[in-house]
């Protein structure tokens, strides 16, 4: 073993900048910098494989199924999400052939749910099924061009970042874009004033959405003239949009009493029930918010989340694999202590964080309060249950 060269290329000591020993030789700097090169590119090209024939694909029910152990309910959103995955990477394979005539579309995704129903889970948790670059993105710091705050093109950014800067990877991604209803424009009627949160961003995103050739400043936040900018083509990208949409129920109501004219006037007796008002959901509803036409052209799929009842909030604190019992139980598992929930005190704990009106994101704030006093004297107890008389509040 010669410590003054390079065991694998020979190079001298002087020649390079770093020799580093191992076992039963020396690599130099250059000779590392070819070998991650190489493990990259067989890393990638493997990859790849999974997706290379329909077959290999995860069909919707597939994806459906693995939503479930993570998101309880909302089987008509995550129907329609499985389906806009499964629909995109059949886009990309079909992209691939040379002999196509037709060129597929893709169909973006708007979904519309209360605080707390699931959207950014839903995302989060199809993110870990993919083998496409995922990323979430959130609407309130957009502005419009030349504003405080992040361009739309700071989308792009984000999911450059999360494919490692790998174009080709990132043109085949998936965006979900967060809070998409506080970019509404602030009345129905176009401003004479300029609304650089709202419309301003709208209008910017268009081009995303339909597909074009865009400049990304690679670190994010606002486009300087000096500036080098990575090219992206978003033809590819598949763009999930979600938002709470804080008052739409009234303006589906309105809309629906249009109609209350002869034998529709008993449709709106059911008018109470959530669920038919927001099955009833459709783009005029959503343009009467404040998105407009042209950007709502461009989300084809509109889905509804259904308001959280009291037993699916219980499903939701037990059932799913990283369920808050199972990360309360683990905690104190790594004392020694034993915890256990009653049904009585999982009730409590829905109806507390109900009231609260926080949905489902809520429950943790509500159990962590329960659980505060045990925690802080964890070393003093062997076992804890938490029934009714110890989650009054």
């Amino acid at each position: 073993m010669n410590s003054n060269q390079c065991s694998f290329c020979g190079k001298k000591r002087n020649e390079v900048q770093m020799l580093i020993s191992g076992n039963n030789g020396f690599i130099c700097e250059e000779c590392i910098e070819q070998a991650h090169g190489i493990v990259k590119e067989t890393s990638t090209a493997a990859g790849s494989v999974s997706t290379e024939k329909i077959e290999d694909l995860k069909k919707p029910k597939e994806i459906k199924e693995f939503l479930d152990q993570y998101v309880i309910g909302q089987d008509q959103a995550k129907k329609q999400l499985s389906v806009a995955v499964y629909n995109h990477y059949k886009r990309l394979l079909h992209a691939k052939d040379e002999n196509r005539e037709v060129e597929i579309e893709k169909s973006n995704v708007i979904m519309i749910g209360e605080t707390g129903t699931g959207k950014t889970l839903l995302a989060k948790s199809i993110a870990r099924e993919l083998n496409v670059p995922f990323c979430i993105v959130d609407a309130t710091i957009l502005t419009e061009a030349g504003y405080v705050g992040e361009d739309v093109e700071s989308i792009l950014s984000r999911l450059l970042m999360v494919a490692d800067y790998d174009v080709e990877k990132a043109e085949k991604g998936i965006v979900f874009i967060d809070e998409i209803d506080k970019i509404a424009r602030k009345s129905d009627n176009p401003s004479i004033t300029r609304d650089v949160s709202g419309e301003g961003v709208q209008q910017g995103l268009l081009k995303l959405l339909e597909g074009s050739i865009v400049n990304v400043p690679p670190q994010g936040g606002r486009k300087h003239p000096d500036q080098k900018y990575i090219q992206v083509n978003t033809q590819n990208i598949l763009f999930i949009a979600g938002g709470a949409f804080d008052g739409i129920k009234e303006i589906i109501e309105r809309r629906l009493n249009k109609q209350a004219i002869g034998f529709s006037a008993e449709k709106l007796n059911k008018i109470e029930e959530e669920e038919y008002i927001l099955s009833q959901l459709n783009a005029i509803d959503l343009r009467k918010f404040g998105l407009i036409p042209e950007l709502l052209g461009r989300f084809p799929i509109i889905t509804y989340l259904d308001k959280l009842t009291k037993e699916t909030m219980i499903r939701i604190m037990k059932e799913p694999k990283n369920s808050i019992v199972n990360q309360f139980v683990e905690l104190f598992k790594m004392d020694g202590v034993q915890l256990e929930f009653t049904d009585e005190g999982l009730e409590s704990i829905v109806e507390e964080t109900m009231e609260k009106g926080l949905g489902a994101r809520g429950l943790r704030g509500t159990t962590e309060k329960v659980l505060e006093d045990y925690m802080f004297n964890i070393a003093a107890q062997k076992k804890v249950v938490i029934d009714r008389e110890n989650t009054l509040f």
